[in-house]
């Protein structure tokens, strides 16, 4: 394992998507929310998605610097377009547009469609919850088959990710951020390359046995070269059985086919859609009850007597802080073959080594 400073890792990411025609400001905005999933513990959502980003982009599959369109809108609900954009650009875009409409009035909807891979969709709950908002959020990924139905074997779902964002006053807000699979595509896609491995019963093959071979999804492929699921037989499979294959078809169908994306089927290019709602607790609850009661209520089910003597009651967005905590502080972990990937990618676009920043192989807090 490789560890990289988050700022040095920043930088080298904006730098190579500077290098195909992004600007700036779309650069750095992108390297952010990458390295943010990775310092939040999502390495699935982070870096190592800079050599397919770089591809979709040569191939057409998203536009630089896309600024969302407007089709519907009304004083709480906005249709927007994100014109493939990258999903780092479009989503914060839409976004903003649910918190302005949500403070004005107490409520918002938004839909997003078209839009490139958006990343962690915990970064925009996060959003939410810094302006005192609730959010919840549905998402597809239309043309990204990857999930098996509970009870089938063939891919029919995108990851299908779901989100809830709670603000706490004064405090770190519960962000809950799943995808409905039993792991996001990207922890495969770490998986292959050197990194935590998936639970073995992750994946489905075409005969109905379950496994965690990173070949089930994409087929065979080499170290530091493209995975690419179309090549793969089997499937990711739904988590929780019939109850997180049920809340897949939701955001499907709210996320996918409601936002104008389309619910994920073959033929159909890659977007991610998202189905966004914003309430104002202050609106809802003058009082104010709810702030105590989620303090109270939080208390109450941390002093459960533990299974475990040795672990604890984690809430929803613990876990991330604590990883922001260490890996600001230790720098982030990267797999060498993730690390090679990013590298080549950016001698690819011709960065000059100059550019590329060292890596270590302990932790950032032994060298100092």
């Amino acid at each position: 394992m490789l560890y990289i400073q988050h700022n040095d890792l920043t930088r080298f990411v904006a730098s190579i998507f500077s290098q195909i025609a992004c600007s700036s400001e779309e650069s750095q905005r992108i390297a952010h929310y990458l390295v943010s999933a990775n310092l939040s513990g999502h390495d699935s959502h982070g870096v190592v998605r800079v050599p397919r980003y770089v591809q979709m982009k040569h191939e057409g599959a998203v536009i630089a610097d896309q600024q969302v369109k407007v089709v519907s809108d009304t004083p709480v609900i906005a249709v927007l377009d994100g014109g493939y954009g990258f999903g780092q650009s479009v989503a914060p875009q839409a976004t903003r547009i649910g918190i302005d409409k949500c403070k004005q009035f107490g409520l918002s909807a938004i839909t997003l469609r078209n839009a490139g891979h958006i990343g962690r969709v915990g970064d925009f709950a996060e959003m939410a919850a810094a302006e005192g908002l609730v959010s919840v959020h549905f998402v597809n990924a239309a043309g990204s088959i990857l999930v098996a139905p509970f009870g089938g074997v063939d891919r029919r779902f995108s990851t299908a990710p779901f989100c809830v964002g709670l603000p706490r006053p004064g405090k770190s807000p519960l962000i809950l951020d799943f995808a409905t699979s039993v792991v996001a595509e990207g922890k495969v896609l770490v998986a292959s390359q050197g990194g935590k491995q998936i639970p073995p019963d992750a994946l489905i093959g075409p005969d109905g046995t379950m496994g965690s071979n990173p070949e089930l999804l994409y087929g065979k492929y080499e170290a530091t070269g493209p995975r690419d699921h179309r090549k793969g037989e089997g499937a990711i499979r739904a988590f929780g059985e019939h109850k997180g294959s049920g809340l897949a078809v939701m955001c499907e169908l709210l996320g996918g086919a409601l936002s104008g994306t389309g619910a994920t089927s073959p033929g159909r290019p890659f977007a991610n859609g998202m189905m966004s709602l914003f309430i104002d607790p202050a609106r809802i609850d003058p009082t104010p009850f709810f702030p105590s009661e989620v303090d109270r209520y939080i208390s109450y089910l941390k002093a459960s007597r533990l299974a475990d003597p040795e672990a604890e009651i984690l809430m929803p967005g613990e876990t991330e802080e604590r990883y922001r905590e260490q890996r600001r502080r230790e720098g982030c972990p990267l797999p060498a073959d993730t690390w090679q990937s990013i590298v080549e990618c950016a001698k690819r676009e011709g960065l000059s080594e100059q550019l590329i920043p060292q890596t270590l192989r302990e932790p950032y807090r032994s060298h100092h």
